[in-house]
C-alpha cells in the first residue's frame, strides 16, 4: 500500500481501550488497531501535555520514552534510532510542555494477556495552548462521528461488511465497525459521550457545560446540538426580568435563581440563558448580582 495512512484524531481513552490488532499477510502492508468505536488505526495525530520523558538508552544511541496527557488519560510514546528526527526533538523538549505527535500505533501483549498501546512518533513538535485546544475540538468531533456511524450500523440487523458498504459506509469504516462489534461487543457509549462533554468543558473553564448527552448510544442524536434549550431559557428569563423589574437595579440573582428553580431550571441553565441575553443585547448587569432587561 503506497498511499499514506490518514492520521486519526483519537483521545487516549479510546486508544487505551483498544486491543484488536489486524495484521496483513502481505509483506510491507500496514497493520491496524481497531478501537471499540470502529476506528481502523495505523497513524494517529495526538496532542497534549508532555508530562515526563526518559532516555533508557545511551547518549550515542538514545531510546526515549514519554508520557503525554490529554483530557481522558495518557498516551505513551517510544522513540528509537529508527526515528532520528523525533529522537532529536525529544532531546530538546522540556517537560511539562504542549506537544503534538504524528506517529504509528504499536501494541504489546503482557504475559497475563493485557494489551498495551504505545505510539511510535514520526514527528514530535512543541505547540501552544491554542493549537492543543484545536486538536481537542477535532478529536471530539472525530469521536462523535464514530459514535454516529456505529449507531447507524446498529440499525441494520445482522449486518456484515458488504451490507454496510451497500448502505454507503466506506470499506474501511465497514470493516472497522464489524470487527469492533465482533471483538468488543456493543461500545460503552456513555464513556465516550462523557469524554466528549468533558473535553468541551476543559476548553471553557468555569462553565459547567451540559450538552444533554444521553447515557446510551441508541438515544444519541445524529449531531451535537449546542444550546438546544437556550431559546426557552432566554424566553423565560426575559419575561421574568420584565415582570419583576424593581427599578434601576432590575432583579437580584437570588430572586432569579429561586424563580427559575420553581420553573425547573438549574443554576447552570440560568447562567447560560443570562449570558445569551446579554450577548444579544437584551439585558445587562447594572450591578454585580443583579440583571435588568433593556
Amino acid at each position: 500500500m503506497n498511499a499514506r495512512e490518514t492520521a486519526w484524531r483519537v483521545f487516549a481513552g479510546e486508544l487505551n481501550s483498544s486491543s484488536l490488532e489486524i495484521k496483513s499477510e502481505e509483506e510491507k502492508s500496514p497493520s491496524y488497531l481497531i478501537t471499540p468505536l470502529g476506528a481502523k488505526l495505523n497513524r494517529i495525530l495526538i496532542a497534549g501535555v508532555l508530562l515526563d520523558k526518559e532516555n533508557t538508552g545511551t547518549e550515542e544511541e538514545p531510546m526515549w520514552r514519554g508520557r503525554i496527557q490529554d483530557v481522558s488519560g495518557n498516551f505513551f510514546i517510544n522513540v528509537g534510532r529508527f526515528q532520528p528526527n523525533a529522537a532529536a526533538s525529544m532531546a530538546d523538549l522540556e517537560a511539562p510542555s504542549y506537544v503534538a505527535v504524528v506517529g504509528k500505533v504499536r501494541t504489546y501483549t503482557a504475559d497475563d494477556g493485557r494489551v498495551f498501546v504505545t505510539v511510535r512518533p514520526e514527528t514530535i513538535t512543541n505547540i501552544d495552548e491554542r493549537t492543543r485546544n484545536l486538536w481537542v475540538l477535532e478529536a471530539a468531533q472525530s469521536t462523535w462521528d464514530r459514535l454516529v456511524k456505529m449507531k447507524d450500523a446498529l440499525r441494520i440487523q445482522n449486518a456484515g461488511k458488504q451490507d454496510l458498504v451497500g448502505k454507503g459506509f466506506s470499506p474501511d469504516d465497514a470493516e472497522g465497525i464489524i470487527s469492533a462489534l465482533e471483538h468488543y461487543g456493543m461500545p460503552e457509549s456513555a464513556k465516550y459521550l462523557k469524554l466528549i462533554q468533558n473535553s468541551l468543558r476543559m476548553l471553557l473553564p468555569g462553565r459547567n457545560i451540559d450538552l444533554g448527552l444521553p447515557e446510551d448510544l441508541a438515544d444519541a442524536p445524529d449531531e451535537i446540538v449546542l444550546g438546544e434549550d437556550t431559546g426557552k431559557g432566554k424566553e423565560f428569563l426575559l419575561s421574568l426580568l420584565e415582570e419583576m423589574d424593581m427599578g434601576e437595579l432590575g432583579v437580584s440573582m437570588e430572586v432569579i435563581l429561586k424563580k427559575a428553580a420553581e420553573n425547573g431550571m438549574t443554576p447552570e441553565e440560568v447562567e447560560e440563558a443570562s449570558d445569551a441575553l446579554m450577548d444579544d443585547g437584551l439585558a445587562y448587569e447594572p450591578k454585580v448580582g443583579f440583571l435588568k432587561a433593556i
